[in-house]
């Protein structure tokens, strides 16, 4: 009887795995979650306003975790935006999860697979299905990191065809990227304290603001972004100036197009950046983002030396630095493993509750500026 039983569970597991299969994506798991967004003080008033103006009351959120169909490795995120925008569509913030290639990553480095592991979260560029964010995704799921790709406001499964409203899409990218963060640090495959950012062209801006926010991350990489959007928007050729046209026709122009990116603009933030912590990828033949809004971005974040790296190229061509570019960024986030070891950053994270031991401790391994 006892086996009959249990042939019955395994064929009734697996109807209901094929089921599921055909349906397109398997619920897995429901967990919660908390905002642990916590932004210390600042000295400048100027500062002190922009952060007002984009951080929200922490709260408890609700995390579904659904399986990819014919994708084994991905797994996909879904949880509530903090700034809804009113579109149920858009307010469901998507994030895919591109689990490590265990196999040969895990052999050669020793580790097992129930072992914590380093994360990056990538932030897309202004591309409808997201192709350079995904390739990054991937590269660094190939090199043994569990990767995860978000998709911004009215980008990728978030369009609805609901017109886009600029005036709340610019703040929710930030505070969607932020809480992303506090989405994938509860997750017991994630190293909470080794969650590391990486934002390409659009992303790259929005990941300078939200980075700068609060130390939640442990490393920033930025890819072709710059500072100062209105100048950017107003000099700024080809995506640049698409994305000026469309706001003129949304009625955004002059002073009223200047008020619309204030809120957002990385230059009031980056000195809270950490420089020890913090890596600039720019293009010198940039016309999308010209070299001058790049540097002051740079300038801004006091990045000197290596920490602020210009390629050969333009904004597109730009890619033929990725495989070099995606090596570097592995090679730092290893190097800041094996230097400080798995509880060196302990504490660091507000989730992990920050103290006088976690700041001596993240002295020893950079500090944090």
């Amino acid at each position: 009887m006892r086996r009959k039983i249990t042939h019955f569970g395994a064929f009734l597991g697996g109807f209901l795995f094929l089921l599921a299969s055909v349906a397109g994506a398997e619920l897995l798991e429901r967990y919660s979650a908390r905002d642990t967004l916590a932004p210390p003080a600042d000295e400048q008033a100027d500062a002190r306003d922009c952060l007002e103006q984009l951080v929200w009351t922490p709260e408890d959120f609700q995390v579904r975790w659904k399986g990819v169909r014919r994708d084994a490795l991905r797994t996909r995120l879904v949880f509530p935006s903090p700034v809804p925008s009113g579109d149920p569509i858009n307010d469901r913030v998507i994030v895919d999860w591109y689990r490590p290639w265990r196999e040969s990553d895990a052999e050669a480095s020793g580790e097992s697979e129930s072992e914590s592991r380093p994360a990056v979260l990538v932030v897309h560029e202004a591309g409808a299905n997201m192709p350079v964010g995904r390739m990054f995704a991937q590269a660094f799921q190939a090199e043994g990191f569990h990767a995860f790709l978000i998709h911004l406001p009215y980008y990728g499964e978030r369009r609805s065809g609901v017109s886009y409203n600029p005036a709340v899409g610019l703040r929710q990218a930030v505070a969607d990227v932020r809480r992303a963060r506090d989405a994938i640090a509860i997750l017991p495959e994630i190293a909470a304290d080794r969650i590391a950012v990486h934002g390409i062209s659009l992303g790259g801006f929005v990941t300078a603001t939200t980075a700068a926010i609060d130390p939640s991350f442990h490393s920033v990489f930025l890819l072709l972004a710059g500072g100062d959007l209105y100048d950017l928007l107003m000099r700024g050729e080809q995506d640049a100036a698409r994305m000026r046209r469309q706001l003129e026709r949304a009625g955004y122009q002059g002073e009223r197009l200047r008020d619309l990116v204030w809120p957002v603009e990385p230059l009031r933030l980056a000195h809270r950046l950490d420089p020890a912590r913090t890596w600039l990828y720019t293009a010198r033949d940039d016309r999308v983002v010209p070299p001058e809004n790049s540097r002051a971005l740079a300038r801004a974040a006091g990045l000197e030396g290596g920490h602020h790296r210009e390629l050969v190229g333009d904004h597109y061509t730009a890619i033929v630095h990725f495989a070099r570019v995606v090596r570097e960024i592995a090679e730092r986030l290893r190097a800041a493993e094996a230097a400080c070891g798995a509880g060196c950053f302990e504490g660091r994270g507000a989730d992990r509750g920050e103290d006088a031991a976690a700041d001596r401790s993240a002295s020893r391994c950079g500090g944090r500026g």
